[in-house]
């Protein structure tokens, strides 16, 4: 089945999304339906959590195609991204031309058996039926030259070796790009992809997120869960917990036989949630019983108490 009958419309890529466990809104899935069907690279961006690379994860699924992931890191280049060439099998091979007393030209050690293919070109190589799905994650990670080195990729699905030449995929992949915005993306790499922004998703989505990672759960932790969630992002913490945070909280306290969010459970899973010390004693001092349930008033003060006054 080509891509055209396998997804030949927005709401079909949400069903067969959800079939695989994500659930996408209709905003998202008609930004994943063009970068499908386009198709053109898709930057994802939003807080950490949110589910960017879940969705190309899902994607990969729903399309049963592989997923090539290429993690970003500061420093990142050419040899970790898209090849670099086997010495040791180079090395051998002038050796075994030695021992044969036959000469070897130094052109005929730089071909493709030579290659160490890292996820960039695995991706341009991929031979189908359908097309790979190349995740660029955390591209915000990576410096600026590696976002120019990117260009070529994304406009043309070609990449060029100076020893071969260009190199030309023929099933393009299907790119995303994730970002955290720990730094401004360049305005010629943005010009290359689709856009997308990922928010946090409303109490009930987040509940039914949860509830299709963790089907084993009671419906009643799943909720209690999103909404604690929820009134942690309004504490001023170092880290807000995001989707993959609430799907973590629900998988420790089931492990631990929870069937609903009480401040004790609370306290002893809160390190699958909140990632800091710090963030730890905030929560703490706006009350757990605040957080799992939302009564009283966060810092421990009754809901209708009144403020003292400033005479």
């Amino acid at each position: 089945m080509n891509l055209d009958e396998l997804v030949p419309d927005v709401d079909t890529l949400i069903q067969r999304l959800q079939q695989v466990g994500y659930l996408a809104d209709p905003s998202l899935a008609s930004a994943l339906f063009c970068a499908v069907r386009l198709p053109q690279p898709l930057l994802l961006e939003g807080e950490a959590g949110v589910g960017k690379t879940a969705a190309a994860k899902a994607l990969a699924e729903m399309l049963d195609t592989p997923l090539i992931r290429l993690q970003c890191f500061e420093g990142i280049d050419a040899s970790e991204a898209l090849y670099e060439w086997n010495y040791p099998r180079q090395l051998l091979g002038i050796r075994v031309a030695e021992a044969r007393g036959e000469t070897i030209e130094e052109e005929s050690l730089f071909g493709p058996e030579f290659l160490i293919r890292r996820p960039l070109l695995a991706a341009l190589e991929h031979q189908g039926p359908r097309p790979a799905v190349l995740l660029i994650d955390e591209v915000d990670r990576a410096d600026e030259e590696f976002e120019a080195f990117l260009f070529e990729l994304l406009a043309e699905s070609t990449v060029t070796i100076p020893e071969i030449g260009t190199l030309r995929a023929t099933h393009p992949p299907i790119v995303l790009l994730t970002s955290n915005r720990t730094r401004d993306l360049h305005d010629a790499l943005k010009r290359r992809c689709l856009y997308h922004w990922i928010d946090y998703p409303p109490l009930t989505q987040a509940t039914q997120i949860v509830r299709a990672r963790v089907p084993e759960a009671q419906l009643q932790l799943a909720i209690q869960v999103a909404s604690a969630v929820q009134r942690l992002r309004s504490l001023d913490l170092q880290k807000m917990p995001g989707v993959a945070e609430a799907i973590d909280w629900v998988n420790a306290a089931s492990l631990l036989g929870l069937t609903e969010l009480d401040p004790n459970g609370a306290e002893q899973t809160l390190g699958s949630v909140l990632k800091y010390r710090e963030d730890h004693d905030v929560a703490r001092a706006a009350g757990l019983m605040w957080v799992v349930s939302g009564l009283g008033a966060p810092g421990g003060a009754s809901a209708g108490a009144a403020a003292p006054s400033s005479s």
